[in-house]
């Protein structure tokens, strides 16, 4: 709030230097006008104000956690209007350390007008732009609310999509504010667009010398009776050679649709076990390669 006091005065110098001449008497004669404005013995009482707020907020801060420790369930109510009071306290000294400090006149209004147009200009310039790209969203829709969503490096599903931002809830229950001029420049993923079902992906690895006929029929088997799957759309066992550690290996990769995005992990879940189960009854057993260098580290 000093900083506010001194913002002030120093914007009032600024633009009385703009206007003056070169006359060195021009210049004397509006520095002796911006003077003229500032009411010194308001400007040292607002110290006092200042520090009465200081020690006001300081008390607040300290009962609430006081408070917040005692009775855990009040703690987020108690929070907020912390910061309500707090912001309340902020814009009551600054105007009392405002009208203590300055006679208020034509000069001085025309001062906080300009000061305040800049402020709102720079702040407005931002959120037109989110305001700008959430219609483009709503209108584009490159994702819809519920949608799974990998954005940036983020995976989650979409809550909310306002005006300003958008808010997705990551696997790890965090929320997470994304203004929406993000979404005109970069590339968003979405697994599910508005539907339920989405695709999931699961790899899996065995040895060369393996059966690989008989560990993609258990794959499938093993999808395909997993109680979060959507059997309307198939089941897909997709064959492949992987390069790993300079040694060849079998990628069997299987593509199933979830019932719900909701049980994605728990559906890869149930179906690496039920897999795994099977190999192990079969003596399918993974690459030969992998397994000797955990038998080695182990030994070492």
């Amino acid at each position: 709030m000093n900083k506010f006091l001194v913002t002030l005065i120093l914007l009032a110098f600024s633009s009385a230097a703009l206007a003056a001449n070169e006359d060195p008497g021009s210049h004397l004669e509006n520095l002796t006008q911006i003077t003229s404005l500032i009411r010194w013995s308001g400007v040292i009482f607002s110290f006092v104000v200042l520090l009465a707020a200081w020690l006001l907020l300081r008390f607040v801060s300290k009962m609430v956690d006081g408070i917040s420790s005692q009775f855990v369930q009040y703690r987020m109510v108690l929070q907020k209007l912390q910061s309500f009071f707090q912001f309340f306290v902020y814009m009551t000294a600054g105007i009392v350390v405002f009208m203590m400090s300055f006679r208020i006149n034509e000069q001085i209004l025309t001062l906080i007008g300009g000061t305040l147009a800049v402020s709102v200009g720079f702040a407005m310039k931002d959120l037109a732009a989110s305001f700008i790209a959430g219609l483009t969203v709503m209108i584009d829709r490159p994702f819809q609310v519920g949608d799974r969503v990998t954005f940036e490096g983020h995976y989650g599903d979409i809550v909310t999509i306002g005006l300003r931002s958008v808010r997705m809830r990551t696997l790890t229950d965090d929320i997470i504010t994304i203004p929406n001029n993000k979404f005109l420049s970069e590339v968003t993923i979405s697994g599910n667009y508005g539907e339920l079902d989405m695709q999931c992906v699961i790899p899996f690895y065995v040895g060369m010398d393996q059966d690989i006929n008989l560990a993609r029929d258990l794959i499938q088997e093993a999808a395909s009776s997993s109680r979060y799957i959507h059997l309307p759309k198939p089941v897909v066992v997709l064959v492949n050679q992987s390069m790993a550690d300079n040694y060849l290996a079998i990628k069997l990769t299987c593509k199933a649709y979830v019932v719900d995005t909701v049980y994605e992990k728990l559906f890869e879940t149930d179906i690496t076990l039920r897999v795994m189960k099977e190999f192990k009854k079969h003596g399918i057993n993974p690459p030969e390669i992998a397994v000797r260098s955990h038998v080695n580290n182990g030994n070492s």
